[in-house]
């Protein structure tokens, strides 16, 4: 007979577990308990450096059976007491000029609102882009240090430019999840590497596998608002489709907040969530709906210029405070950008378009956050929620050309269009019929009173941001201004002081790198409004233009390459090839005036400091390419291929780069497909859409393989005779004349976007044979989709068919072959030898 003293097996586990407890935490935190221990609804909160928290000791007692046993739940984790809801928002390549919260006349009452209730912050930076300044945003770390040097599509084999954020920087979704709160990201995920953007994934670096229970926005740098590449978790969804120029994914995404955090207060009113919210607003293209367009444009907010615009934004600048009154204009770039008054009356015309058009998009991405905010208060929840609305991830983009663009691909592919051949997409400008964009000279005039650009990190033209943070009852003043600088890495140490949560030491086992911002949380008192910073160092470093801020002092690399010419000359040694200026920022908050000849010492001194940070961040080495870190190869879930077979069951919703890679490239492509009884209809395989791609696909029971180059012209295979019903074979070859990517290494594009010869044969048959004098050199659409049997982003040919366009037969069997150029040995000698000419003409 077994005989066991009644809760001693229980009370030795439990001192065990607690020792180990107290061993893994050292001097462990004060927890703070709710309820009586072991009841299913007591709540504690936890020690927090490490994560997950061991499993929580036992306290009830185990005898033979359940009548001489006492249950206990372990206590639900909830954050600290007096912690606040938090809704973190940041939108996309804003200048610090655009909204009328600092200074431009593009009205953003949502900005306004946060501003007015609590404080405006003039000195806060970003890394000057995308998905780095992202990455530091999330995780507390600088960009390098979390492998985001640049952005995932132009990622690199070291460890600061990888595009991925290891176990050891876990974001601050993960680290609220594990205290209690509720976790969400809305809206632009720029953060998962290209190469697990799939649907094989694998799922941990994106929000789902970061800390962030639920997702709901789009992969990659930018997307159609209104066709996008829209997940929900990691399952795309198509709720546009059949709602064409009704449907808005900046609506969409406030509606889908708004449901979640409505939901998660009906469940359970006293849940704390954390809203990651961060819209495509306003990153090409600029998308608004027709009737913000029509707001906008009766303002006529633009009529007189950008050049006009700058002194009208520099003026309101100074009313509002929000730069020192002694401040100077920098001046207008000459060199770079026309004058308004230089141009004739269709430039003007379009130019203007180009204008409403963003800044219809800006103010209307404002409105719907308003309306996410709104909903906070109408929960109730207002008065115990931290909002952080920051404006902008880096400064204005100036990536449409001075021209602007119709099309953000035709210049990722260093085409830029006249204007007179603009003019034809004018009506379209903000539909879904163009990726359009704005002409640079907007865009300088939006980061006023600065100088360049979004990708420009030494000047703060691409790096100061607006910001307002709001939290009712912490923060009494009200209209307050901030003026000392900070940094985007700030933000994650702020948000772990105003909840009382401490940064992990160690999550899944593995050591945490320390978190590298600094948090801001004493500006909130307004005892602190002129305090010094507590940041007094921060480097910067975008595709090898450097700079360095060290207590009131800018380091600044001069661009020897515009932002907006991406085909550029490469910069081989950007270690030693620029122009350094320096800035006293404590007197000349613009950069107006270069005092480095004054100051040699402190000159070197802060190269010598730069040049440190940099090795301890994993800024090395350094690289100023632009191309040819486009095409440079990375990691791929095709592992290389060049025969890719495919069994015919319909594929869709692949992103880009998931299938074959076409372009530069000698390929065949063969489809063996039955037509079913009544002939045959729909899409058998397309990669691409409205702004370049190619498609095989029936159309009223004839073949038809399409090229769309770059939504500039369409070339066209089509047989004549309707197929039969029955086994079928499709077949298309597409033969390259030129040595393709490989010359991109010698600082060369003349291997890229080369003549090349097409033949179309249906059951052996040649149907069609047209040379094209180019083809596309760089990219196809980065929000567009590959798709077997359907197609899933926007049509190749809107004057063909609507997506889906779902194939009515069966494919059998479908093949892509994939011959790449050779390059000989005498090749490489005459890229060698013309690569050496070029650097001594330099």
């Amino acid at each position: 007979m077994i005989r066991v003293q009644r809760g001693a097996v229980t009370a030795y586990f439990a001192t065990f577990l607690a020792l180990v407890v107290l061993l893994s935490f050292g001097q462990a935190a004060a927890q703070q308990v709710s309820g009586r221990p072991g009841a299913p609804d007591a709540t504690t909160t936890i020690d927090g450096r490490y994560l997950p928290p061991p499993n929580q000791p036992f306290t009830g007692s185990i005898g033979l059976n359940a009548v001489q046993s006492t249950p206990a739940w372990p206590a639900r984790v909830v954050p600290p007491k007096g912690a606040p809801n938090i809704l973190l928002i940041m939108t996309d390549d804003v200048g610090f000029a655009a909204p009328s919260t600092f200074g431009g006349v593009i009205p953003t009452p949502a900005l306004d609102r946060i501003a007015q209730s609590g404080l405006r912050y003039t000195n806060f930076h970003s890394t000057s882009l995308c998905s780095p300044t992202r990455a530091a945003l999330i995780t507390g770390r600088n960009h390098h240090s979390v492998g985001f040097g640049v952005i995932s599509e132009a990622a690199t084999g070291f460890p600061g430019y990888n595009s991925t954020i290891g176990p050891e920087n876990a974001t601050i979704g993960r680290i609220l999840l594990e205290n209690g709160y509720r976790t969400s990201w809305f809206g632009k995920d720029h953060n998962t590497p290209t190469w697990t953007a799939s649907q094989a994934g694998p799922f941990n670096q994106w929000p789902t596998g970061m800390g962030f229970e639920y997702f709901y926005g789009f992969v990659g740098g930018d997307a159609s608002q209104w066709e996008p590449n829209l997940f929900r978790n990691t399952t795309p969804i198509y709720p546009f489709v059949g709602q064409e120029g009704r449907w808005n994914l900046t609506t969409a995404m406030a509606d889908e907040a708004i449901h979640w955090m409505n939901q998660l207060n009906d469940i359970n009113p006293a849940l704390p969530f954390f809203v990651y919210y961060v819209p495509g607003g306003t990153h090409s293209p600029h998308h608004p709906t027709p009737e913000w367009v029509q707001k906008i444009s009766d303002m006529h907010l633009f009529d007189k210029g950008w050049n006009a615009l700058r002194d009208q934004i520099f003026a309101n600048q100074k009313r509002l405070g929000v730069i020192p009154q002694e401040s100077k204009l920098t001046p207008w770039p000459d060199k770079l950008l026309r004058h308004w008054d230089t141009l004739n009356d269709e430039e003007r015309k379009l130019f203007i378009r180009q204008a409403n058009i963003y800044a219809a998009y800006l103010a209307y991405t404002d409105h719907e956050i308003g309306r996410v905010i709104q909903a906070v208060e109408t929960m109730g929840k207002l008065d115990n929620t931290l909002i952080i609305y920051i404006s902008g991830d880096n400064g204005s983009s100036a990536e449409g050309s001075p021209n602007g663009t119709p099309s953000e691909v035709l210049q990722f592919n260093g085409i830029e269009l006249p204007v007179a051949d603009q003019m034809k997409f004018y009506d379209a400008w903000g539909t879904q019929y163009a990726y359009n964009h704005m002409a640079v000279a907007w865009t300088w005039a939006f980061d006023t009173p600065f100088k360049w650009t979004k990708q420009v990190p030494s000047f703060f033209g691409g790096t100061r941001q607006g910001m307002a943070i709001s939290w009712p009852g912490h923060i009494t003043d009200k209209g307050g201004i901030r003026t000392q600088f900070h940094h985007v890495i700030d933000i994650v140490p702020t948000l772990l002081e105003a909840t009382g949560i401490p940064a992990p030491v160690m999550v899944d086992g593995v050591a945490q790198k320390p978190i590298e911002g600094v948090s801001m949380a004493y500006t909130f008192d307004k005892a602190n409004t002129d305090k010094p910073s507590t940041r007094k160092l921060q480097y910067f470093e975008m595709m090898g233009l450097q700079g360095l801020y060290n207590d009131g002092w800018m380091l600044s690399a001069v661009p020897v390459r515009p932002p907006w010419e991406l085909l550029g000359a490469t910069i081989q040694d950007p270690a030693s090839a620029y122009k350094f200026e320096l800035y006293d920022v404590r007197n000349d908050w613009t950069q107006t005036t270069d005092v480095a000849a004054q100051h040699p010492a402190r000159m070197q001194e802060m190269r010598d400091l730069m040049f440190a940070e940099f090795a301890k961040y994993q800024v090395l080495p350094l690289d100023a390419s632009v191309a040819t870190r486009m095409v440079t190869p990375r990691p791929s879930i095709n592992g290389g291929r060049k025969v890719f077979t495919f069994s015919g069951r319909p594929v869709t919703g692949l992103p880009r780069g998931t299938g074959p890679d076409l372009l530069n490239t000698s390929y065949k492509i063969t489809a063996d497909i039955d037509v079913p009884q009544g002939g045959g209809d729909g899409m058998i395989v397309t990669d691409g859409g409205r702004f370049g791609g190619y498609g095989l696909y029936l159309l009223k029971g004839k073949p038809v393989f399409v090229w769309n180059l770059l939504d500039l012209k369409r070339v066209r295979w089509e047989a004549e005779q309707v197929l039969s019903p029955g086994k079928h074979r499709l077949e298309y070859e597409f033969r390259y004349d030129g040595l393709g990517f490989a010359t991109l290494a010698f600082n060369n594009i003349s291997g890229i976007g080369r003549p090349g010869t097409g033949t179309f044969k249906v059951d052996g048959k040649v149907v069609g044979t047209i040379t094209l004098p180019h083809t596309v050199p760089l990219t196809l659409p980065w929000d567009e989709t590959f798709d077997i049997g359907a197609d899933t982003g926007t049509p190749i040919d809107d004057k063909d068919y609507r997506v889906p366009f779902a194939f009515n037969g069966t494919i059998d069997k479908l093949v892509f072959e994939i011959e790449p150029p050779v390059v000989t040995e005498a090749d490489r000698a005459k890229l060698q030898e013309a690569y050496r000419k070029a650097q001594d003409a330099n």
